[in-house]
């Protein structure tokens, strides 16, 4: 019996669906009693956002990357600073641009009303980044189900450990890493930026004095560089200049592998984006494999956010249900 039992364990350990899912306790079916129209009310707020404006669905993916990079996939991103707490809102990464809270309100008091205390909003994200990612065309996928949500947030971890618009091949490895994604999941989820837009001041270095040389990056397309040199001129990109310019020029709301096939011709907006396909290697060579491949592509995005979606959740008795997604229960 002893044999047998290391047997099974060294099997368990050999399956990857030996399951963190299961051992965190998040199920597809979560809500299927509780709460068996969670995901079409979630779904329904989001058509309504993106028909209010396109954008909004690459807002609110990234709201779930900035969740799950701290503290785990927590809804930490979602707490409002109070006279004696401070959230992640007002952090370098997320501090006037990341946005989409309003949709998430809304959505959260249409769950209250169906199911009050039931969905959290750290589960609300979850489906939220997988429907708007549908919604602007990619593929579907079953979220796991079952968060629930923080009693603290942490703007020192959010500072520290979401990925910057400068970031090079190392850096971003690295910080991946830290959540435990790989190099592969991180050239697959920075694909998310084939739908969205940024703001002049997050490549403006790209522009005029790329690693403090006083010249741009020699990597960007000539042509591609004097668009953005006239969209975001020197003075106003080094500023606070809100001037906003596509992820993604050729298909800046669908979501597909355009991304990629931008960065093979020196179009990435971001310098974390360029450089995947600049530095010599692993991440050049996957550039290469999703651009030629958009099936490859969306298939490996939808597990890699299966991956990041499952860092670190709160299960069980951990957290709470928060009745609204901006405060704990106790107000703090």
């Amino acid at each position: 019996m002893k044999s047998l039992s290391g047997i099974c364990l060294i099997c368990c350990m050999l399956l990857s669906s030996c399951n963190l899912f299961h051992a965190n306790k998040l199920e597809h079916n979560f809500y299927e009693k509780t709460c068996p129209n969670a995901e079409s009310i979630v779904l329904e707020g989001v058509k309504k956002a993106q028909q209010q404006e396109a954008r909004l669905p690459a807002s609110l993916l990234r709201l779930h990357f900035h969740d799950c990079f701290v503290q785990g996939c927590d809804a930490s991103v979602l707490l409002d600073d109070t006279s004696n707490f401070t959230g992640e809102k007002t952090s370098g990464p997320n501090n006037g641009s990341a946005r989409g809270f309003e949709v998430i309100d809304q959505i959260k008091s249409e769950l209250e009303r169906t199911c009050s205390g039931v969905v959290s909003c750290a589960d609300i994200l979850a489906i939220i980044a997988r429907d708007a990612v549908v919604l602007s065309g990619g593929k579907a996928w079953k979220v796991w189900l079952g968060r629930r949500d923080s009693l603290t947030a942490n703007k020192t971890a959010s500072n520290q450990f979401i990925p910057t618009p400068t970031s090079d091949v190392t850096t971003l490895i690295a910080k991946f890493k830290a959540v435990g994604l790989s190099a592969k999941d991180m050239v697959t989820l920075s694909g998310a930026h084939t739908i969205g837009q940024a703001r002049c001041t997050t490549f403006s270095q790209r522009l005029y004095n790329q690693s403090g040389t006083g010249k741009p990056d020699p990597a960007i397309n000539k042509d591609f560089l004097q668009s953005l040199q006239q969209l975001c001129p020197q003075a106003a990109a080094t500023g606070s200049s809100n001037f906003l310019a596509p992820l993604d020029l050729r298909t800046p709301t669908h979501f597909d592998n355009q991304y990629y096939l931008n960065l093979q011709a020196g179009k990435g907006l971001l310098n974390s984006d360029e450089v995947l396909y600049t530095t010599t290697g692993f991440t050049n060579q996957h550039v290469g494999k999703y651009a030629d491949d958009q099936e490859e592509f969306l298939n490996s995005f939808r597990k890699s956010m299966i991956k990041m979606g499952n860092i670190n959740p709160l299960t069980g008795k951990k957290g709470e249900i928060r009745n609204n997604c901006r405060f704990t229960n106790s107000g703090l």
